[in-house]
């Protein structure tokens, strides 16, 4: 099953949100311009098990192979919204695919 899906987990503690309003604003243009597309972008987060992270907001990316989830981000254009969330937050960026690693759920692929 290819293409696969990707879909980027980001999880942002702000610590400066000077470069909250022009990300908010011009960037998910930009997600879309490579194929992606916002599956959630929330500050409501509950955590339901295990400790909480000191999180303010997390998002769900999704794209559709890993080449356009690169292309996004070494996109010139993102840079210095890039360069602006790094220097205003603390973040966890993870990538997974729509795979199962156990490989018993059968409408994904085994992983």
């Amino acid at each position: 099953r290819y293409p696969m899906s990707v879909y980027a987990i980001v999880d942002i503690k702000v610590t400066d949100d000077s470069w909250l309003p022009s990300y908010a604003q011009n960037v998910h243009k930009i997600v879309e311009k490579h194929g992606g597309k916002y599956l959630s972008r929330s500050k409501n987060i509950i955590t339901a098990e295990g400790e909480g992270l000191d999180t303010t907001i997390v998002a769900l990316i999704q794209f559709p192979s890993m080449d356009a989830i690169q292309a996004f981000a070494t996109d010139p254009e993102y840079a210095p919204y890039l360069k602006a969330r790094q220097a205003g937050s603390v973040t966890r960026l993870h990538i997974i695919d729509d795979v199962d690693a156990a490989g018993t759920i059968p409408y994904l692929a085994k992983g």
